[in-house]
């Protein structure tokens, strides 16, 4: 089968591999029919470099059809159209039962002291096998993959698998009060469809980026925007401030990370560590690697005294310098991580499957392209060039 493979920083390839087959009785294959490139994909293409091996197939936001179930499944079928979200988590273990798929103690990567294995995404998270590709194997595939309706075009579900779930799990732990204000910082895909389902929650939404086509998108939705661009980074706190009674906003939702501009120096660490040998490079990413931190202190600055941050922006710096005399002083709620995707699948599900579009997953993605121009989609992604928010691969 064809797959994107990464092949060393900056190279994403799409190659011939051999194709998976069942390892463990309940498993599923997949003939991937739709899979989207994640911003998180980002890190892999440099920052977290270190941690893979040439040749590993990345990719965890896919869907398609089973094609192939192991002996044990008995609830899932062949012909069955799935959605795969991008935990490897067996929903089940004790910290499943929690909400906390993520944290799944049966896929947890105890030698690498991270938490839940993840499709796609390098040693850290169990160098499993990804997306990106014409087939997938899926484990505990009676419990993993979600069952979605045969009838609308992929467009309406694919998101079930990573963009959805990560938004709303950022504004579920943003806990705007009622009629409350969030502002959310970066109008890249999770940004964008963070934006929709707090309009439709009846917030207030102010969001910031420097891409004037991005802003567009979430202002057509009716959000208030400012462009970071035009005012500069020190001008944000007091624009916010004005739009929300002086007090800054009740919670910001960091949809940045480690990718935020405004750190010049930490950007060339991040290149450079990508290219020291990889025993070297992994142990500076994990007991010295820092980020690029402007989104996280923005974050500080813009929200109200007694409010909440939401990290929804994945950072990865085992070192970094944290503000907490002001974090403390402003007494301010700090909540993260990666998206416990199966926690909150049923209430998206119940969404998408109205009749009416009402979160516009049907035109959210901007670039809809063949796998094999992947290479080059990645690069466009991260320049941010040719109005790229959203691309999903039709292998």
């Amino acid at each position: 089968m064809r797959a994107v493979t990464w092949q060393g920083p900056r190279d994403m390839q799409v190659t011939e591999v051999p194709d998976p087959t069942i390892v463990d009785p309940s498993d599923a294959i997949i003939s991937i029919t739709s899979t989207g490139l994640c911003g998180s994909d980002l890190h892999l293409y440099e920052p977290l470099a270190p941690f893979m091996t040439p040749g590993d197939i990345v990719g965890h936001e896919p869907m398609g059809v089973v094609a192939e179930v192991g002996r044990d499944v008995t609830d899932l079928k062949v012909g069955d159209r799935v959605v795969v979200p991008f935990n490897v988590s067996c929903n089940q273990c004790w910290t499943c039962s929690q909400g906390l798929q993520s944290q799944c103690e049966t896929t947890q990567n105890r030698d690498q002291g991270t938490g839940a294995s993840l499709f796609g995404y390098s040693k850290l998270y169990g160098q499993v096998p990804g997306g990106q590709a014409e087939l997938m194997r899926v484990p505990f595939a009676d419990h993993l993959p979600i069952v979605v309706p045969d009838g609308a075009s992929d467009d309406r579900f694919v998101y079930l698998s990573d963009v959805l779930p990560t938004a709303w799990q950022g504004v579920q732990y943003a806990d705007v009060p009622e009629g409350g204000s969030l502002l959310i910082l970066g109008a890249g895909p999770i940004g964008d469809m963070a934006a929709r389902i707090a309009l439709l929650r009846g917030l207030q939404v102010i969001v910031v980026d420097l891409v004037k086509e991005r802003l567009a998108r979430v202002a057509a939705r009716g959000a208030e925007v400012i462009d970071l661009s035009e005012v500069g980074s020190d001008a944000v706190g007091e624009l916010v401030r004005e739009r929300t009674n002086g007090r800054g906003a009740d919670a910001v939702l960091d949809a940045v990370g480690l990718e935020a501009h405004g750190s010049k120096s930490v950007e060339v660490l991040h290149k450079a560590v990508g290219f020291l040998p990889k025993k070297l490079g992994q142990k500076v990413m994990q007991t010295a690697g820092v980020d690029r931190l402007a989104a996280i202190y923005q974050a500080i600055e813009c929200v109200r005294r007694g409010g909440t941050i939401s990290l929804s922006g994945v950072y990865g710096g085992a070192a970094d310098p944290m503000p907490m005399l002001q974090l403390f002083d402003k007494q301010i709620q700090l909540r993260m991580g990666q998206a416990n995707v199966r926690r909150w699948s049923d209430d998206i599900l119940a969404l998408l499957t109205q009749d009416e579009d009402v979160l516009g997953v049907e035109d959210f993605a901007t670039h809809r392209l063949p796998l094999s121009e992947a290479p080059s989609a990645y690069a466009t992604f991260q320049a941010k060039d040719d109005g790229m928010v959203k691309t999903v691969f039709r292998p």
